[in-house]
This record gives C-alpha cells, structure tokens and sequence, in this order.
C-alpha cells in the first residue's frame, strides 16, 4: 500500500461512525468464500490476546514510576517525548507512595483508612476477588468508588491476602512484577480510559468481546439466577454470570445457549479468514504430567494449592453460539495453511493454541486472530499470576514479532473483567438497567445507582423490535487495553474512551463489515484508531522481551 493510498485510507478510517445497518439472520449466511477483501487500513492482521480479571489500577496505578525493589528499573524518560503518566492513583517516589488517593483513600476496611498498597514481584500469586454483576456495582457505591473491601475483597485463600484480609482488593503491582506490560507501554500505546462493557465475570466480558451483547442466554440445563429479565415465553434472557456452553463435554452444571450473532458471523460472510485459538481446547494432546481430554492441567499458583485445567469452557465465547461452535472439539481437517478459512469445516474456526504456532510456521495466519491462553497463563487471581502471565504474553508475542506477518499486523491485550480489584475511575452509564435480584444479597442484580437499578434503570440500547434489554448495566469497570503493533503511536496513552465492543468495530470497519444489531454495544463503541499512525510505521523494529523477567 502506497503512502499516499495509507493517508487516504487513514483519513477515512478517523471519519467513520457507527452508522451501519445492522444484520439480520439473513446477512449471516456464508457466501462462497473469495481473495481475501482488502482492509482500511494497513492493518491485514488483527491478533485479540483476551486476558483475565485484572483493573486498569491494579497493573498501572503508579506507571510509569516504579519502587525500582524488586530488580526492575524503570526510567519515565526512556523514550523521547517523556513517558507520560495515566489516569491513575499516583506515583512512587523514591519507593514511597504519593498522592491523595495512595495516602488517604475513601476506601476504610474494619473500621480504619484502606489505602492501596503496592504488591511486590514475591507476593504475585494473590486471592482470586468477588467479580460478580451485583458485587462490582456494589463497590462503586453510587459512583464513590469507594467500598471495595466491603463488597469485592476476598482474603480467604490460606494467606495470600498478605495480612490484609478484605483489603487485599486494595493491592496493585508495578513495573517491577508486571514488567513486560510496562515495557511494552513505553514502547507502543495503551489506554487509560477503556472500560468492560458491563459489569460481571468472565463469561460476559467474553461474549461482549465477540457479540457486545449478553443478551440472548437461554438456560439449555439445570437453572440458575445468572440469567436474568428472561422472557416468559421464549426462556431468553441476559446473562450476568458466569456457566458453560451447552454440549461442550467439558462443561458442567448448568448451561445455557446463545442466539443472535457474533462477529465471527460478520467475517464469515465477507468472506474474511479468522479463528479463536485457546489453550486445552485441544482434547487430544497429552501434557508432560499425563492429564489429558476436559482434564488437561498444568502447574498453578501457589494460591491455587495445585494443578489448573488448561480448558476452561466459560471463556470460549464462540461455543455458546451454533453457527460458530466446535461442540466437540473436533480437530482441523485441513493442513496448517488453511487454518481459520472455510476450507476447514471440521474445526469450525476453533483451534487449540498450538494450532496457532503450526499455522504460523506454514506461512499462514487469519486476518482476524483471538488468542486465550491456558489458564495458567491468562493472569487470573487465584490460579494465574502476573509472573505467569507474563512468560506467556511474552513467549508468543516474540514469536509474532519475529514472524514474517509482523509489519501490518496489531496485537491487542484486553481483559475479560475486573476480578473486583480496586480501581478509582468511575464508569460512564452509557446503557442503563434495572434488575432487583435478592439472591446471594443481589450477586445477580443491578446496585450501582439504587437497588434495583443502574443509571436510571431505562436501557438506551434495545433490541432489533425496539424491546429494551435489562441486565446490561454499562459501562463496568476500567481494564488494562494496549495495542502493540508497527502502526502503533510509540510511548502513547490515549484518553479516547472505549470498551471491549471498540475491537468489534474495529475489526468492521477495517475490513468493511456491518455492524451486529440485536443491541450490540459496537453500534456506540468509541474507536481505537487514535492509538495508531496509519500515515507511517513508526515502531517497526520488534521489541523482544526476556519472558522470565519482562526485561
């Protein structure tokens, strides 16, 4: 692509707005599949690394002055302009804590002040926090962010609350445990005002990462108040919790379906290459200690007192939805180089994570790519940790800035939720809800604005009728977003505000797709764009990290 063509295609990519039709069930089908459409921007490769249940504060609350204790050093002016600072809590100085929101938080727990506290590189493996709908609401505390300890806070786990108790929510890590997180800020751009679409757990934030909906959950078997605003007639509703997809033999209790569509289906019918590549999905394998099929396992965390499943059927949003699933796990039925084309109708565009790196090694990889890694590796509190996460998002990305699709390729690190970790940036209520739910002191109901309400309970988005849908309180909490790429602004941090839907409309307007309907948040998503340079590469030299150190 000419410069000239790439200043074009940027202009029109900045002037886009989320005008497009929606898509009816119509516009789903699958055509007969064509060359591969040109996109708008330089951008051919769009690579989705989704994380897990980390707050913007908790992994940036002081970037970029570090406690430079831990065998880290982290210098703000190490790349020109000088490192700019965040929306965040404040900085370190010389180790200390300075500002009003380190030294003299609203937060209290048993009755005394709760300040943050940095975590340090030997305390990484922490309690996993309450993350549900209600709980997160809860701590908001009518927009006071304020009550962490009291509603989120989890110390139970035999001591890795580090004598906190409650107030362990309050913890937050820095450049010197999250280090390859902070190199990679420096070096390319991140967002301090990016948000989870709504609030809860995994599985939402999963499903508003392919769909920006959590409408459409039906309860398939068993039952559970995880479902909300269900119709009577139709048994669908919003899911606010977390349960697995119906049919997946790794998924137990209950479980539901989704209906509607997904930006899977988008790309299918433009005729554009794409695939969800996670780690355990591959049944077949056999892992160094023997564990195999739903009870693959790897080594976790201290905190976790054992081995974690690699699978775990709640964060994979594409089995929940017929037209996208692999129910079964099947694998590929085509060579590596036609991964995630419609040429392999066994896998159904759903890999195990080393599909990826085959794919890659035989010259191919999707235009549209999303990465989620074993569960030792995707950061949650509990069972992950930063320093395992670390070795994973650093393995692969290497590997992806060695390869041959590095120079038009975007990596983007997003998260699934919060975890219920403390973060002081109030959400903006774009989409209100109004769901009373009395069960586990309202775990499944809106408390952000009132019992029984968010905003003011009347929801702006509707579905495809006009119909209203309850259980959508958003935006939740504020997440780590950073785009990684040659195209990226070098040392950036953008204020645009975005949520989990932006990539969605990323990806539909980058390779021209419609928008999804049904009340998807992509319709009033923000954009990304601003985090890149499309009119030059202005970091096309790869950064390799050290996946042990960050360094």
């Amino acid at each position: 692509m000419k410069l000239r063509q790439i200043r074009k295609a940027a202009r029109k990519f900045a002037a886009l707005t989320a005008g497009a039709a929606a898509i009816g069930a119509a516009a789903v089908a699958n055509p007969a599949w064509a060359q591969p459409p040109q996109t708008l921007t330089p951008i051919q490769h769009l690579v989705v690394i989704f994380q897990e249940n980390v707050s913007f504060d908790h992994y940036f609350a002081t970037y970029p002055y570090a406690a430079n204790t831990d065998g880290s050093t982290f210098d703000p002016v190490k790349y020109p302009p000088r490192t700019p600072t965040v929306n965040g809590l404040g900085t370190l100085v010389e180790g200390e804590p300075s500002g009003v929101l380190l030294t003299a938080n609203p937060n209290t727990y048993n009755g005394a002040r709760s300040n943050p506290f940095r975590l340090s590189h030997s305390q990484a493996s922490t309690c996993d926090q309450d993350h549900n709908y209600g709980a997160e609401q809860s701590a908001f505390d009518f927009g006071l962010m304020d009550n962490f300890p009291a509603t989120t806070g989890s110390g139970n786990c035999g001591g890795f609350d580090y004598g906190h108790g409650n107030a362990i929510a309050m913890g937050y890590f820095d450049g010197n445990t999250v280090t390859a997180l902070w190199n990679y800020a420096q070096r390319y751009a991140m967002s301090d005002n990016s948000f989870g679409t709504t609030f809860g757990p995994s599985t939402p934030g999963a499903l508003n990462l392919i769909a920006g909906t959590t409408y459409g959950a039906k309860i398939v078997t068993g039952s559970s108040p995880k479902v909300v605003a269900a119709n009577p007639t139709t048994g669908i509703g919003t899911l606010v919790g977390d349960l697995d997809p119906a049919g997946d033999p790794c998924s137990g209790g209950t479980t539901i379906s989704m209906t509607g569509a997904n930006i899977g289906d988008l790309l299918n019918a433009k005729g554009v290459s794409w695939g969800w590549f996670e780690g355990g999905f591959n049944l077949n394998a056999v892992n160094q200690n023997g564990t195999t099929g739903c009870n693959r396992s790897s080594p976790a965390t201290p905190a976790n007192g054992g081995p974690m499943q690699d699978y775990i059927p709640h964060h994979q949003p594409f089995q929940y939805f017929a037209s996208t699933q692999n129910l079964n796990h099947t694998r590929p039925s085509v060579s590596p180089a036609l991964y995630g084309t419609s040429a392999d109708t066994g896998a159904n565009h759903q890999y195990g994570l080393q599909d990826l790196y085959a794919a890659m090694q035989a010259g191919n990889l999707p235009a549209v790519t999303f990465v989620k890694a074993p569960g030792w590796g995707d950061g949650h509190a509990g069972y992950s940790d930063p320093v395992l996460e670390q070795a994973f998002l650093v393995n692969f990305i290497n590997a992806l800035e060695k390869s041959k699709f590095w120079m038009n390729t975007a990596i983007i690190i997003n998260y699934d939720d919060s975890d219920g970790w403390y973060d002081h940036q109030m959400n903006p209520i774009v989409n209100s809800s109004a769901v009373t739910n009395s069960v586990n002191q309202g775990q499944y109901g809106d408390n952000l604005t009132g019992t029984g309400k968010c905003g003011n309970g009347a929801p702006t988005l509707t579905d495809d009728q006009g119909n209203p849908i309850q259980g959508r309180c958003g935006y939740g909490p504020r997440l780590v977003f950073m785009a990684i790429s040659p195209w990226a602004k070098q040392n950036f941090v953008d204020h645009t505000m975005t949520d989990q839907s932006s990539i969605i409309r990323f990806i539909e307007d980058n390779w021209g797709l419609p928008r999804i309907g049904n009340g998807s948040y992509d319709a009033i998503a923000g954009s990304i764009a601003n985090m890149f340079e499309f009119s030059y590469r202005d970091n096309a030299a790869p950064l390799i990290l050290d996946p042990n150190t960050g360094n």
